[in-house]
């Protein structure tokens, strides 16, 4: 049997409902922070990954250029050459300015 109280069992459901949706609320807004906080440190990751990454790029580039100079003789004689000017016997060495933006006078 069910008893009609009126108005007072409507109060009691929108109560219960009111105090749920605060619940709920309340709940968001502990967690918010803190979702907030993760996506930042997902971003910061992600840029950290591709920072390692790039390095481990440079790491591996520099390493080939390392063998390359330990193990190959022409490389150790193109760099010898091209950065500290040196030549062979009976060889000439030609070197060239750079040009300039003006335009040369007459």
């Amino acid at each position: 049997m069910k008893v009609d109280l009126g108005i007072w069992s409507r109060l009691t459901q929108a109560i219960v409902a009111l105090v749920a949706i605060a619940v709920l609320l309340l709940i968001g807004m502990t967690y918010l922070p803190l979702i907030q906080q993760n996506e930042q440190m997902r971003r910061r990751i992600d840029k950290l990954d591709a920072e390692l990454e790039k390095q481990r790029q440079q790491s591996r580039q520099l390493q080939a250029e390392f063998d390359a100079l330990r193990n190959d003789p022409q490389t150790v004689e193109r760099l010898a050459r091209d950065k500290l000017g040196y030549a062979r016997t009976n060889e000439t060495v030609i070197r060239f300015e750079p040009a300039t933006g003006t335009p040369p006078s007459r």
